[in-house]
């Protein structure tokens, strides 16, 4: 199972920028990657998701302000954030999917306050 490790949260201003790395412990090819987030007493929901062919998703409230890239060769997913509100505060989940495995990462604590 690919095991899937985040990095880059932190605090930041609103109006700001962030930028998510998630590293893979195997190939990320052939597999769907995404960013999810869990804000302060809501459910986890999809921000951002990256099909194997380079197709995109994102939620309606994100769109325009980040968006998702990835690297196969070095197995990585990557989610940039800009013009941060403080709406944006949550826990950051990397998630990949393929076939019918999928795994999630421990999850990165963004904040966004002045």
């Amino acid at each position: 199972q690919v095991q899937l490790v985040e990095s880059g949260g932190g605090l930041v201003q609103p109006g700001g920028s962030l930028r998510l790395s998630c590293a893979a412990s195997g190939s990320i090819r052939f597999n769907a990657m995404a960013w999810y987030r869990q804000r302060p007493g809501k459910q986890r929901e999809l921000v951002a998701v990256m099909s194997s062919d380079y197709n995109t998703h994102y939620a309606d409230s994100v769109k325009g302000r980040f968006y998702i890239s990835r690297d196969n060769a070095k197995n990585t997913v990557n989610l940039q954030m800009n013009s941060l509100k403080p709406e944006d505060t949550a826990v950051y989940y990397c998630w990949q999917g393929g076939g019918t495995v999928e795994s999630w990462g421990q999850g990165t604590q963004v904040t966004v306050s002045s």
